[in-house]
């Protein structure tokens, strides 16, 4: 007699180099989501997600479609599982790709808006104590080392910088603090649209920062630096995935066959075409 068929073990790979699975990270990180362990019976229609063979129960994951091999529940907490239009699907294939993908879009927004904030309500603060910061300032640093005036008059140096930014005027302060800000708030607003998967703010972080790029490449012509290279980078790849993988502005199908590709890999169909057959 042939040994029983065990779930994955006799499907061969379609091609050498394997598949990056979004759901395999999804249950590693948050455990496997398995319906049908505390049932004392599994029905014949369960088979897509559960089914029992020589005193085991195999639970399908139903994220990442593992089966997981189980004992049957000695003390049962219900007769049957529940049935379809009772289980909440977790996400799966591309909806869960840009789930994870988009929020992580959205903690790099989160973490901009924080420090812009930060810098913004620190240029209004300088604003309006400038008086009293620019006398106790070069009063330190010319008790430090004596060389207040030669760095101001040879124009370099981080003190130039900051007699310069002594002599700017109070309502030029403060509209760069007020655009600081208004610039934070929009970088906020990008991150929560992004964590709710939300299709205008993946438009409003594609245009911000889009326009953005120039200016981040103007800068790192002047000045090279590590951080504004992985900046440039990272600016350049959220760009790239917006355009090409959500198919903004139409490109690929646009929002329509994006939604069609959700749906593939998403509900009961999916599951029920990879389901092992009922032998």
């Amino acid at each position: 007699m042939p040994s029983p068929e065990i779930p994955g073990t006799r499907a061969k790979p379609r091609r050498f180099v394997p598949r990056f699975h979004w759901e395999l990270i999804a249950c590693g990180v948050g455990g496997h989501e398995l319906v049908g362990m505390e049932a004392e019976h599994i029905r014949p229609q369960d088979r897509v997600f559960a089914f029992e063979r020589e005193g085991v129960r195999w639970v399908r994951c139903l994220r990442c479609d593992s089966w997981v091999p189980l004992e049957p529940p000695r003390r049962p907490t219900c007769d049957h599982p529940p049935d379809r239009d009772e289980i909440a699907l977790p996400l799966r294939g591309k909806a869960l790709r840009d789930k994870i993908v988009l929020r992580l879009i959205a903690i790099n927004r989160a973490v901009h808006f924080l420090v812009l904030g930060l810098v913004g309500a620190a240029i209004l603060v300088f604003a309006a104590n400038r008086g009293d910061l620019r006398a106790g300032f070069y009063k330190v640093i010319a008790d430090l080392n004596g060389s207040v005036s030669h760095q101001q008059q040879s124009g370099h140096g981080l003190l130039h910088e900051i007699d310069h930014l002594f002599s700017l005027q109070s309502s030029t302060l403060h509209l760069v603090g007020a655009v600081v800000l208004v610039y934070a708030v929009v970088e906020l607003v990008e991150a929560v649209g992004l964590w709710l998967m939300k299709r205008w703010a993946e438009y409003l972080t594609f245009l911000v920062t889009t326009s953005l790029l120039p200016i981040e490449v103007y800068e790192l012509t002047q000045r090279l630096s590590v951080l504004k290279v992985v900046t440039i980078v990272i600016n350049v790849a959220v760009c790239v995935y917006l355009l090409f993988a959500k198919r903004l502005f139409g490109l690929r199908g646009g929002a329509a066959a994006d939604e069609a590709e959700r749906e593939r890999d998403a509900g009961w169909p999916a599951l029920e075409r990879a389901a092992p057959s009922p032998r």
